[in-house]
């Protein structure tokens, strides 16, 4: 019996005894109005409720005497083997052990899917995150927030989301400008001009460059920038995607900055033309001295936001306003920005914005601020100089080992992370702990099938023992763990559950056999529990997936 089983069963002995005592008042209870908590003394049972606690005030019952009706109800369901009242009208519910144990069986035939569920279905969602400038390598800020947007997004698609992942390639403005200008100036075997970027990788897309575009140094002046900067941003685009590849980190859209600003063929308004218009008809644009004004203080801004200066030109909040116009366009009705720890000011000001675009701030947009991370010992690139790259990170640490870590704390938590740990293969590292379950897993089931244990019989009644129910309770809260994680974008609540079920599962390990000692025949008991044995590696499998982290079936 799952929770959701249960919480049905809790609902249709609830809601009677409710409506007897007050008519009208189970209208409206559904199944999700009985949240079912793990006891953390295994003792109180296996689901607690405070269904009569919550229920008691409206019913016009006492809450102890409402918990032992509701008792006396649960203790007839199939599948219960006992209910107590505890305190004040907390109900402990115990399962019986065929109820409790066919979960194994019901996650290995589940497979993958196990996990997966509902409660983001009909959510359209944007999830920006990285949009590092592609002047650039990137750093080990954007190795965390790639981690971690992945991370949300296998979650939030899990838990039945439409959502694309999206990076925002910052193409246009002065920093193009400067990074061209350092591009030329390489292939000339100038000096990097003053505001220039600096670094040997400079020099290799210059060479990049002139390997492609021989010609350049003979083409015009004022082209030969314009050929330089584009070129060059094409390769290195190029290889930030395939660093994020790299580090399993998929995007399923590259957003040119470029074509907010890109007029139409016969001449037509740019996006960013017509987001200045568009956010005039909401109400919330008025004019001052010749410039553009959002009254962006209407939604609690700290400030009023200039759109267009008084000489014409756009600032980059009009860039912002028409990204933000084109997502809605889409069909993104919900926009979710993973920005960076020096980004803190953008919250107020992109909320704001969705209000002056006539969306609800508090609904269709969130803005999620990482902090910074750093790794003991970490070397300065050698390429860039100035930054610690992701690539040296991936290439030193390992992408599992770093994935993990970075996915394992809140984003909103500085965190710095111990090379020495994460390259152990020790219990220590709790990637290697997580992992080396998973791989213990299926060293059992290859041992089980050359001893001639196999699944051929499942009998969850005799899956008695206190570290099998344990275990079984663990695997049932894997698909709450997700549809939780997802709803509140902490993908690290997946790593600690994957921590504790790897303990438990070692505790099982060491107390319960899947294979007869010497000459013991091969039993009933033994089959069920290598269905508990494979489920359990189902889930581990399945909650690394979730993090971008592999599964190996051999350590």
């Amino acid at each position: 019996m799952n929770p959701e089983a249960l919480s049905a069963a809790l609902l249709a002995v609830v809601a009677p005894l409710a409506e007897a005592r007050r008519p009208g008042a189970a209208e409206g209870l559904s199944a999700s109005d009985f949240v079912l908590d793990r006891p953390k003394n295994r003792d109180h049972g296996d689901w607690a409720s405070n269904a009569a606690l919550k229920l008691a005030k409206a019913v016009g019952a006492n809450p102890r005497e409402f918990a032992a009706e509701i008792a006396a109800g649960l203790s007839q369901v199939d599948g219960i083997a006992d209910v107590e009242v505890a305190g004040p009208g907390f109900i402990n519910i115990r399962l019986d052990a065929a109820a409790a144990g066919a979960l194994a069986r019901t996650i290995v035939e589940a497979g993958a899917a196990f996990g997966t569920n509902e409660s983001q279905r009909g959510n359209t969602i944007n999830l920006e995150f990285v949009s590092a400038n592609p002047t650039g390598p990137m750093h080990i800020g954007h190795t965390r927030w790639a981690a971690l947007g992945d991370s949300m997004a296998r979650l939030l698609l899990a838990s039945g989301a439409t959502l694309v992942r999206e990076f925002y390639v910052n193409d246009a403005g002065a920093q193009m400008e400067r990074f061209g200008r350092s591009v030329l100036a390489a292939a000339k075997g100038e000096p990097t001009p003053e505001d220039g970027y600096p670094g040997s990788y400079i020099d290799d897309l210059a060479q990049r460059v002139l390997a492609v575009q021989p010609d350049l140094l003979s083409l015009p002046a004022d082209e030969q920038i314009v050929v330089a900067r584009d070129r060059a941003y094409a390769f290195q685009l190029g290889d930030l995607q395939a660093s994020l590849e790299k580090f399993n980190v998929h995007f399923d859209v590259f957003f040119s900055e470029r074509t907010l600003h890109a007029k139409g063929s016969n001449g037509e308004p740019s996006l960013v033309d017509e987001a200045v218009d568009r956010l005039r008809q909401q109400g919330h644009v008025f004019d001052d001295e010749g410039a553009v004004w959002v009254r962006t203080t209407d939604f609690g801004d700290d400030k009023d936001r200039v759109i267009r200066r008084s000489n014409g030109e756009y600032t980059y909040f009009a860039a912002d306003a028409a990204y933000y116009l084109n997502k809605g366009d889409r069909g993104f009705a919900h926009k979710v920005y993973l920005l960076g720890a020096d980004h803190h000011g953008y919250v107020h000001r992109l909320k704001a914005l969705a209000g002056a675009a006539g969306d609800d701030p508090e609904k269709d947009i969130e803005v999620l601020i990482g902090q910074l991370v750093s790794v003991n010992g970490a070397r300065l690139s050698k390429r860039a100089g100035n930054i610690i790259e992701l690539d040296d990170l991936r290439e030193w640490l390992g992408t599992d080992a770093l994935r993990y870590s970075l996915a394992r704390y809140p984003a909103d938590s500085p965190l710095t992370l111990d090379p020495e740990i994460l390259r152990k293969r020790t219990n220590d590292n709790p990637v290697f702990y997580v992992q080396y379950a998973h791989a213990r897993t299926h060293n059992v089931a290859r041992n089980a099938a050359a001893s001639g244990v196999d699944r051929s019989e499942f009998a969850p009644e005799l899956l008695t023992h206190e570290t099998e129910s344990a275990l079984l309770g663990a695997l049932q809260e894997f698909p709450r763990i997700v549809a939780f994680a997802a709803e509140v974008r902490e993908p690290h609540r997946v790593a600690r559950y994957l921590e504790e079920l790897a303990g438990l599962y070692h505790r099982w390990y060491d107390n319960c056999r899947v294979i007869p000692l010497g000459d013991e025949p091969v039993e009933s008991v033994h089959r069920t529990r290598l269905w508990l044995n494979d489920a359990t590696g189902q889930v581990l499998r399945n909650g690394l997936d979730l993090l971008g982290v592999a599964a190996p079936e051999r350590m």
